[in-house]
């Protein structure tokens, strides 16, 4: 213990997971791993291609409607009456017909409903780059979370090595009386202690390890060392707080849910205005009997249908979407509001951490130096074995605040960037294929036949 532990850090203390003489993997792999792998990730997307779907739906509205109906049928026919002939015959009936529908106008819900859908589907977006960006955090956080924990398990494995040697030394001394029984009493007390502390260690270092292969999608083997995103980041909490405001996506989703609402206002509102449509229809009819008969008939009609009173059922639903648009709009400040909340929070921690971190690292320079002190004095019959006890534990536990506080930086730079709506992997440079969901939406948009789903995944 030298006072080269004045520098000690979370990313010297990873030799369980960096091998020298392998390639580490980066916590740009990582994210780009989560990227690819998450299953709420997948889902989301999954989600948003179905809400791709509203707008092809909506916009049927503009297009035909062509139905047809084939039919045949046998008939036998039996008729007699008092002093008249007998009459028997059969009928074969064979009818086809072919029906083509088209709205003229119908208050304009086909068109609010198509721009409706769309602002659905901008929303969809935004709720997919939300969870985008909570995959990402939560990859970084436990990717993170595994470098803090094998190095907090690599301290307590050192502490055990370190006081089972002062365990020896106090043994040899109370051999030849130069301490007491109590003195070798403590040190087995400190070994058994940090003994229970490095299980501890190892099963919160599972716990970590556990969820990383559930969020990056597989296990941990070989983490190398990561930075904070700090160059990332703005000068001033307020440039942040502004950035948040502008491009988050919980902003963005809630104010194209306001459009969406504005148009369902206008839907309804159309099923209180005419509606105008044209019907064209052909049919063929053949009966076939003693004697046979043939018939075309073509009909084209128009349709004018005015809505006079519904039960004010549509008086109702207008009302009440009105109240759903109010709703909207008060989400959209409630969002602004929490993203300003968690954008000055993340801040604050950040903030924190960088003087925890300083102040972490003067505790253990000084507590290196206070043990050196304690043992040297110990030697000379000034300090006792407890005394010693308590300045190894003074350190240790001067090791663990300080990589505790260097995983916290780097964790609370990514929050910070999460907070502002920035966190994506364009933004942090990895150079990765991305979804696009704009892919989907066009493959789908104007496609009026087929059952099958594109391949814009």
């Amino acid at each position: 213990m030298r006072r080269s532990w004045a520098s000690v850090s979370i990313f010297s203390l990873i030799a369980a997971l960096a091998v020298s003489d392998a390639r580490a993997q980066s916590i740009q792999e990582a994210l780009a791993r989560a990227y690819h792998a998450n299953p709420d990730l997948n889902a989301q997307r999954a989600t948003t291609r179905a809400t791709d779907e509203a707008v092809p739906q909506a916009l049927s509205g503009y297009r035909p409607r062509v139905s047809a109906s084939v039919n045949y049928g046998y008939t036998y026919q039996d008729s007699r009456a008092p002093g008249r002939s007998y009459n028997e015959d059969t009928f074969y009936n064979r009818n086809a017909s072919l029906s083509v529908s088209q709205t003229i106008y119908n208050g304009n819900r086909t068109h609010n409903q198509v721009r409706g859908a769309e602002a659905s589907v901008l929303a969809a977006r935004e709720t997919l780059r939300f969870t985008e960006q909570t995959v990402l955090l939560n990859a970084a956080t436990s990717y993170m979370n595994v470098l803090r924990d094998t190095a907090l398990l690599n301290l307590q494995r050192n502490n055990i090595e370190v006081l089972t040697v002062q365990l020896n030394q106090t043994q040899d001394r109370f051999r030849v009386g130069e301490v007491t029984r109590t003195d070798v009493a403590q040190s087995e007390s400190s070994l058994a202690t940090a003994r229970s502390n490095s299980f501890v260690a190892e099963a919160n270092l599972k716990t970590s390890i556990a969820t990383y292969q559930q969020i990056v999608g597989e296990m941990p083997k070989k983490l190398a060392p990561a930075k904070p995103v700090e160059n990332l980041l703005p000068r001033t909490r307020d440039l942040a707080v502004a950035i948040g405001q502008r491009e988050h996506p919980s902003i963005a989703a809630a104010l194209h849910g306001v459009d969406q609402q504005a148009m369902n206002v206008k839907t309804i509102e159309g099923e209180l205005y005419p509606t105008v449509s044209v019907t064209a229809t052909g049919a063929r009819a053949f009966n076939s009997s003693s004697s046979g008969t043939a018939s075309w008939q073509g009909q084209v009609v128009g349709n004018l249908t005015v809505p006079i009173y519904e039960g004010g059922a549509v008086y109702s639903r207008v009302r009440q979407a009105k109240e759903q648009l109010t709703t909207q709009r008060i989400t959209v400040d409630s969002q602004r509001e929490r993203i300003k909340q968690t954008t000055i929070s993340a801040w604050g921690v950040w903030e924190a951490t960088k003087a925890q971190i300083q102040a972490a690292e003067s505790g253990v320079r000084a507590a290196e130096v206070a043990l050196q002190g304690v043992r040297e004095e110990a030697k000379v019959g000034q300090r006792t074995t407890l005394d010693v006890l308590n300045a190894q534990q003074t350190l240790l536990n001067a090791r663990v605040s300080l990589v505790t506080f260097q995983r916290d930086r780097v964790v609370a730079s990514y929050n910070v960037l999460a907070a502002m709506g920035g966190l994506s992997l364009r933004t942090l440079g990895v150079n990765v294929a991305q979804y696009d969901p704009k892919v989907h939406y066009h493959q789908v948009r104007d496609k009026w036949i087929g059952v099958r789903t594109p391949d814009g995944q």
